[in-house]
């Protein structure tokens, strides 16, 4: 073994070790608090489990079609999946650099830019965030009003929408995006990596699929632990999608352990009680890292799988763009 993959190799085997570790942490302290609850594990387990693993592949076959729709070659799905499935298990390494630094070397084995693969992933998180505030917040907002008691925080956040028109708006965000390259990569942003604002509305839309169906799985724990009334359904979906926007946010945090829960626990103790819906948010989490367990044997299948066909990784990119229609 030459030194090149033995650094390779250790590299790897150290990643691998830094996330088990945080990955350990996040489930032990969790199922600690679970276990003093005594919760009834049901139905509502197994139904959350899968739909957190299918919001996570959804997530991942739209930024395969981001990249499929910048770049110059269809993507299959599987591999759009698998790539980020892997991005997404090392979400556990405080900074979550390696989510963007997995993603840019695979596309160097494809003989993509770096660069259009920065811009996909740029895409797809701002595609996320503002999906998982703006229309989750007016959510909140619409539900609260009865009370006559809307906070600070949920009007500050309803202004927030006027940042999505701005970024889904070309010139703006090919503005903000080329003086960012200019200072980090010295170079401009060429005009086709860009989507165009009928495609980037679509895709913000899309992007709202995986926020309802973590959402659908956190209602599931609701109904099944703490009997959650059926006009709480939708704020909660809300509150879980804002609860996993402000854990991204939180880079310096492995996988935004803590922050998630507290955030989620402010918006729906208005609908659970506080004792009921710190329940509610440590089960979540609970199913949602070993959610990851799943993931990383989905990928080790699609791994095995796409090893058959060896030249998937190392294929050069088309020199013409291929018609990838949005969806």
């Amino acid at each position: 073994m030459n030194k090149k993959r033995l650094l390779r190799t250790g590299l790897g085997l150290a990643v691998i070790g830094v996330v088990a570790y945080f990955f350990y942490r996040a489930l032990s302290s969790n199922w600690d608090a679970i276990s003093d609850a005594d919760v009834s594990w049901g139905w509502w387990a197994p139904a959350a489990l899968v739909l957190f693993v299918i919001a996570v592949a959804v997530s991942g076959w739209l930024w395969g079609r981001i990249v499929a729709r910048l770049g110059v070659a269809p993507m299959p799905a599987s591999e759009s999946i698998r790539v980020h499935f892997s991005s997404w298990l090392l979400k556990y390494i405080p900074g979550q650099a390696g989510f963007v630094v997995n993603k840019v070397a695979w596309g160097k084995r494809r003989g993509l830019s770096r660069l259009l693969v920065l811009i996909s992933v740029v895409y797809e998180n701002v595609f996320l965030l503002l999906g998982s505030t703006v229309p989750m917040l007016g959510i909140l907002l619409v539900a609260r009003a009865g009370d006559g008691e809307i906070s600070y925080a949920v009007w500050f956040a309803v202004a927030a929408a006027l940042p999505l028109a701005v970024l889904l708006h070309p010139p703006v965000f090919h503005r903000i995006v080329n003086l960012l390259a200019r200072r980090t990569l010295k170079r401009n942003v060429p005009a086709e990596y860009f989507l165009p604002t009928a495609s980037a509305w679509r895709y913000q839309l899309a992007f709202l699929l995986p926020r309802l169906i973590n959402g659908i799985g956190v209602v599931a724990i609701a109904v099944g632990v703490a009997d959650a009334a059926p006009s709480s359904w939708l704020p909660l979906v809300a509150a879980y999608a804002i609860a996993g926007a402000v854990g991204i946010m939180a880079v310096f945090v492995p996988s935004g352990l803590g922050v998630r829960e507290s955030v989620f626990v402010l918006f729906a103790a208005s609908y659970l009680g506080l004792e009921q819906a710190i329940i509610v948010s440590l089960a979540a989490r609970v199913l949602a890292t070993v959610a990851d367990v799943l993931i990383a044997g989905v990928y080790g299948l699609l791994t095995t799988a796409l090893r058959r066909q060896p030249d998937i990784d190392r294929a050069p990119a088309a020199t013409e763009r291929k018609d990838v229609q949005d969806v």
